[in-house]
């Protein structure tokens, strides 16, 4: 009970902080670590991104009527993170859309433990700020 409210009183800042440590990992992973992007790795960041600029001035503001701008950007980007995963992990998925230009989309740059890949990780940051969201969408009230 007292962590569901924790969670519900400081989801903006909570969910601020996924987003901060998941555009931080994927500047790591592409401007130290030089693993360039695939296709679908940008379109996970197009939809991230925003997410630490609106979170952060939310978060700052302690608006949370920003929550219904901000969650369609974590669904639709943790959408496009499934489908990247099931590409990485069932082979004949990447045949079906293959990416053309540039690195394949179904390249493995990480692979722990046989199944935590980088677009995993987007899906957790970005179902993390999804029920961080919606846990606290509605105003605290007064028990």
């Amino acid at each position: 009970m007292k962590f569901s409210m924790f969670c519900r009183r400081h989801c903006l800042y909570l969910a601020w902080f996924v987003s901060v440590i998941a555009v931080a990992g994927s500047l790591y992973l592409s401007e130290v670590l030089k693993y360039e992007p695939c296709k679908l790795c940008w379109f996970q960041r197009i939809f991230m991104y925003p997410q630490l600029i609106l979170l952060g001035v939310a978060t700052y503001r302690n608006d949370k009527k920003i929550i219904p701008y901000v969650l369609p950007l974590s669904l639709i980007g943790g959408s496009i993170s499934i489908y990247h995963y099931a590409e990485q992990k069932i082979p004949a998925l990447s045949k079906v859309l293959p990416c053309t230009i540039g690195v394949p989309c179904n390249k493995d740059y990480l692979n722990f433990f046989g199944f935590i890949t980088i677009p995993l990780l987007a899906l957790i940051a970005f179902a993390l700020i999804t029920i961080l969201l919606w846990t606290g969408r509605k105003e605290d009230t007064v028990e």
